[in-house]
């Protein structure tokens, strides 16, 4: 399971389950809230009327009570209670005596039965408060009924009991409403709690998926920008991750330079020290002349090699533009075409430039112009005596793609693997000799640097077709 969906999962179990016990604590006190304060209006509505029914009477006036009760179920209601109509009185009232026999009976059910072992008139004839709950059908939950009497005083003498009952189904709507808005409310926090953990989760992977991301292209080898995290703690830690990869690269970087330069500067300085020692014996003036020539030749090449050296390690090293400006792609292709119009007119080579005056990429002209002046001086050194050069360019899905074609002999099968290697370089057809090896990786770095890629291919008919692709600005 990852990391995602764990921390999904932990969040909304707990937010679920606090839901869930405040929602349940809460349902579960709306029914015996209503019933409480319907037990509370029973117990005014039983007292009050305890007193009206032995108004100035020494006994209880059944008759008159009987008239009064009457008209109160006979009154039209069109009561409106929170959205609820109500239409029908509900309220039955019987009446005891002392004893416990029924005088009175709103539904005329109970009249001369015996209600002294009921509680409600049990515990009011012994000077206690009065109240049950009974079910009118036993199978039916619903079917309770709540009694509340109250007690008929002359002179602080008990002489009967009032009972008033209500069935709980009246207020059972109200109930109803108050749990569908609770389960409601819940499904909209629990809709809410999902949205929330949802956008933490992803907010939280996000930024840990940055620096995945990060930790596994820097294990690649790719340049890349140490993205923003968001996160104080995160920000730190991928700082610390992107210091460690400058330590470590700088430590394997300095191991292969060294490695690799000495390897190549053992050819020329081995040809300068034995020119140097021939130099020191007498011999004819033409040799000398050879041998002199030789070390300069050698010792331009050094030269030569430890400048794209030091230039390609600073590109190496760098991960974003520095001073990117706007770039006309043609005008770039002109100048560089331009530089090395010399050798090109000296062996009769022509250059074919087909790239839209409009084409434009954001970057730092010095690296592309260098860039683009490496591809076309192999093209040139490549390419036979009289031979042709095309330079054209392609745009698709805000991609500028430069490519470079020649016409020459091509690159063995065997090198294409390695002709992006620092100091791998193939012998020049016309001279046999190899340059610093150091080109192609330059263009590779810059091309990488300005988020573009470069590739290179045979051509069926023979020569080579490079391709410098770069985000068009």
């Amino acid at each position: 399971m990852n990391i995602t969906l764990r921390l999904l999962l932990g969040y909304f179990l707990i937010v679920g389950l606090a839901a869930w016990f405040v929602l349940n604590s809460f349902s579960e006190e709306v029914k015996p809230g209503v019933r409480q304060t319907m037990e509370e209006t029973l117990v005014d509505t039983a007292n009050l009327l305890a007193e009206m029914v032995t108004q100035d009477a020494a006994q209880i006036d059944i008759p008159r009570f009987t008239a009064a009760f009457a008209r109160y179920q006979a009154r039209p209601l069109h009561a409106s209670i929170w959205g609820f109509k109500k239409e029908t009185t509900n309220l039955r009232v019987y009446i005891t005596d002392a004893k416990g026999l029924v005088l009175y009976d709103s539904e005329n059910k109970a009249v001369g039965q015996n209600y002294a072992k009921w509680n409600d008139v049990y515990l009011t004839l012994h000077g206690r408060y009065g109240v049950r709950s009974s079910q009118e059908d036993p199978q039916d939950d619903r079917s309770t009924v709540m009694h509340v009497a109250a007690p008929i005083l002359r002179e602080g003498k008990t002489i009967g009991v009032l009972t008033v009952a209500k069935p709980t189904l009246s207020v059972q709507p109200f109930i109803d409403r108050s749990r569908h808005r609770i389960e409601r409310a819940g499904g909209w926090l629990m809709g809410g709690a999902l949205a929330i953990g949802l956008l933490f989760t992803w907010w939280l992977t996000r930024s840990v998926d940055l620096l995945r991301r990060y930790a596994k292209e820097v294990s690649l080898g790719r340049k890349t920008k140490l993205p923003k995290m968001g996160s104080t703690e995160l920000d730190e830690l991928g700082k610390a991750l992107a210091d460690m990869r400058e330590k470590l690269d700088g430590r394997e970087y300095v191991e292969n330079y060294v490695h690799h330069l000495a390897h190549e500067m053992k050819s020329p300085l081995t040809a300068l020290i034995g020119a140097a020692e021939l130099l020191d014996e007498n011999m004819p003036q033409a040799a000398r002349a050879t041998f002199t020539a030789n070390i300069r030749e050698q010792s331009r090449r050094l030269k030569d090699m430890l400048d794209k050296l030091l230039t390609l390690a600073k590109v190496e090293h760098r991960t974003t533009l520095e001073n990117a400006t706007a770039i006309n792609l043609r005008e770039l292709a002109e100048i560089v075409i331009a530089d090395h119009a010399a050798p090109m007119q000296q062996r009769g080579i022509r250059c074919e430039l087909t790239i839209p005056a409009d084409a434009q990429v954001a970057g730092e002209t010095f690296l592309l112009r260098q860039a683009l002046s490496n591809l076309l001086e192999n093209a040139i050194d490549f390419s036979p005596d009289g031979g042709q050069i095309s330079l054209s360019l392609t745009t698709s899905l805000g991609k500028h793609t430069l490519t470079l074609r020649d016409h020459g002999s091509g690159i063995p099968d065997y090198a294409l693997p390695r002709i992006f290697e620092r100091f791998y370089s193939l012998a020049r057809p016309n001279t046999q000799r190899k340059s610093t090896g150091l080109g192609l990786p330059f263009v590779k770095q810059v091309a990488e640097l300005h988020g573009g890629t470069v590739t290179l291919v045979n051509l069926p008919d023979g020569g080579v077709e490079v391709s410098l692709v770069l985000p068009a600005s």
